[in-house]
């Protein structure tokens, strides 16, 4: 059986894995923004904590409670955030200090507060939620992929860090799935930008506002695909879910390779050389 600590269970992603874990006996420490939601489940056993992560010291405070209801904690998933969409001009510090603080801030200090208990199991797995947006933003979400790309660069380093240790670390990045990210509980919209943002951030304005409900990602199957990557003996680094963050990936890749190459002469051309003139 494994215990598993997962952040905003209540709806999406969060609520899917929750469900598949306690449908095969698994134990779940779950949080959500409302304490009185809860799940129908026939085994495992779920606990749910109240938890706003926007407020400060929530997020160490939810994982130092999971750890006492259930002792050990073998996975434990950074699930909770909400998006931010329109032109980075149009951002509020609000805005962007809200979306930082549940999107980066959150997991980050989840982690810390876990690792000495990690560190004394000598065992556990981290699997933080990111988006293909951290890895090949579109038009529109620059502030959300500042802070999934945070991420995921969090869990790289993390992963060389914590290796020694026994504890293993996936930065899951997925696609479009149907779920509510994109309805007004999981999104928010930056004022309207100005005409001249009319050809990129109006285009995808609308094309998010018919995007809702048409998302190619079953949120079941991904939760299946976490489940089966915490009982792998070498799970991933990096995990895509769903064809279009698969198609978006490599689309990006290729551009970076090609743009590497071509100003390869440029990037050899600022190392010290030697006497001889070769670097």
């Amino acid at each position: 059986m494994t215990n598993w600590f997962i952040t905003g269970i209540s709806r999406g992603l969060g609520r899917a894995l929750a469900t598949a874990a306690l449908a095969r006996g698994d134990t779940v420490v779950g949080t959500a923004r409302s304490g009185s939601f809860s799940l129908d489940h026939e085994f495992g056993t779920l606990h749910v904590l109240a938890v706003d992560l926007s407020v400060q010291g929530s997020a160490e405070a939810s994982v130092t409670k999971a750890f006492e209801l259930v002792g050990a904690v073998d996975v434990i998933v950074n699930n909770a955030g909400f998006g931010l969409l329109g032109a980075v001009e149009n951002a509020t510090d609000q805005e962007v200090q809200t979306l930082f603080a549940v999107d980066f801030f959150a997991p980050l200090r989840i982690i810390q507060t876990a690792l000495p208990h990690l560190r004394k199991q000598g065992s556990g797995h981290i699997i933080n939620i990111t988006s293909i947006a951290g890895r090949a933003p579109t038009t529109g979400t620059a502030i959300y992929a500042a802070a999934k790309s945070a991420l995921e660069g969090l869990s790289m380093g993390l992963a060389l860090e914590v290796a020694p240790f026994g504890i293993k670390v996936t930065a899951v990045a997925p696609g479009a799935f149907r779920t509510e990210f994109l309805s007004p509980n999981s999104v928010l919209r930056s004022a309207a930008a100005d005409a001249v943002y009319s050809e990129t951030i109006g285009r995808s304005a609308a094309a998010f506002e018919t995007a809702d409900g048409h998302q190619v990602g079953d949120p079941e199957l991904a939760a299946k695909a976490i489940i089966d990557l915490t009982d792998s003996d070498n799970p991933p680094l990096h995990l895509l879910l769903g064809s279009d963050a698969l198609t978006r990936a490599r689309a990006k890749l290729r551009r970076v390779i090609e743009e590497m190459d071509t100003w390869e002469p440029v990037t050899r051309s600022t190392d010290f050389r030697d006497d001889s003139g070769a670097s």
